[in-house]
């Protein structure tokens, strides 16, 4: 296991902790497995510590994650906006997990950055942003669970786990490496899986409820995106996706049913980047950007310079603000516009 705090930052952490009686935990707009998965691990822990401990995302999240242990309980701030206010005004520490700038959270920051108890983050997103007392930052790891694994090996929990606190983190770290297909090969992530395992964790129903849970809807969907709306550009080695809102309401897609899709174009022989565009739900001139890429090529690049967004260099995010068919012609323009990086993959 690694190292992540010298001994005055543990120290610091857990004093942090220690004089906290109310902890507010949150993450990022849009939250996936790491996000909830993260947050969900804290939140059991710190309660075993006697600690009252809230946890809040700026919207929905997927229902293929609404059955792990506590998810009913996490505050929605597009639902619960007095509740979220006022758990973020009256706590004595506040985490942001898996979230590098207030900016992902939305409309749900004002109240984060304006609370007067002091911040921790754990991320492990590039280029965090300085709005917390003490940053937990790690790149190099495959996911925030990760961080955090190593962070209880350091405070002696890792041993202690729950099977619910385990079962928390494998599924975010299961989640952010698309089970284990990406940023996954350094030795030591699989040294955390062991760890988890010996918590008691059931890896194989883990990944049968996130993955084998599909509705009719989605499978369904499934087939129209890919026998209608996949758009390959092969002089670009790069595939496109799209998805409007009048197509949700057709197939009445619920909330996590797209959740994959941008994966599937990668299984083409010769496309090294995916891009799947989705019309915003909850604003209207938005258009969602996912990224993927296999190999050495930079998809985080991309979405910093062309989509208002980032991530990690084989799956990133934006936003275009703009119609769904400009989106279309921009997303084709940029991925023509870089072809030569895109040629370039070390698979």
């Amino acid at each position: 296991m690694e190292r992540i705090l010298d001994n005055d930052g543990l120290s610091r952490l857990g004093s942090m902790i220690d004089n906290a009686g109310k902890v507010f935990v949150c993450s990022h707009v849009s939250p996936d497995g790491d996000a909830i998965g993260s947050a969900l691990s804290l939140k059991h822990i710190l309660a075993r510590r006697g600690k009252s401990v809230s946890v809040a995302v700026p919207n929905i999240f997927p229902d293929f994650l609404q059955w792990m242990p506590g998810a009913r309980d996490i505050l929605i701030y597009a639902k619960n906006r007095d509740d979220v206010e006022k758990a973020a005004k009256e706590a004595d520490l506040i985490i942001v997990a898996d979230l590098n700038d207030p900016a992902r959270m939305t409309e749900m920051a004002g109240c984060v950055v304006e609370s007067t108890a002091p911040k921790v983050m754990i991320d492990h997103h590039l280029n965090p942003v300085d709005f917390c007392d003490l940053v937990i930052s790690q790149p190099s790891m495959c996911a925030t669970a990760e961080v955090l694994c190593h962070l209880y090996h350091q405070f002696g929990l890792l041993g202690q786990l729950t099977v619910d606190e385990a079962t928390c983190l494998y599924v975010a770290m299961m989640c952010d490496t698309g089970a284990f297909t990406y940023n996954s090969n350094r030795p030591v992530v699989y040294e955390c899986i062991s760890r988890l395992l010996e918590r008691g964790i059931d890896k194989d129903a883990i990944y049968r409820k996130v993955f084998w849970t599909w509705s009719v809807a989605r499978l369904r969907l499934t087939g129209y995106m890919l026998y209608v709306k996949l758009e390959t550009l092969r002089d670009c080695h790069a595939a496109i996706l799209s998805l409007t809102n009048a197509e949700r309401k057709r197939f009445g897609i619920k909330n996590g049913d797209t959740e994959g899709l941008v994966n599937m174009p990668l299984q083409l022989s010769g496309v090294n980047m995916s891009v799947f565009l989705s019309e915003d739900t909850e604003h209207e001139g938005v258009v969602k950007v996912s990224l993927r890429s296999v190999g050495s090529v930079r998809c985080d690049r991309i979405a910093n310079e062309y989509f208002n967004g980032g991530g990690h260099m084989n799956a990133s995010g934006g936003r275009l603000y703009c119609s769904m068919d400009e989106a279309l012609e921009f997303t084709r323009q940029t991925l023509r516009k870089n072809s030569a990086m895109l040629k370039m993959s070390n698979t």
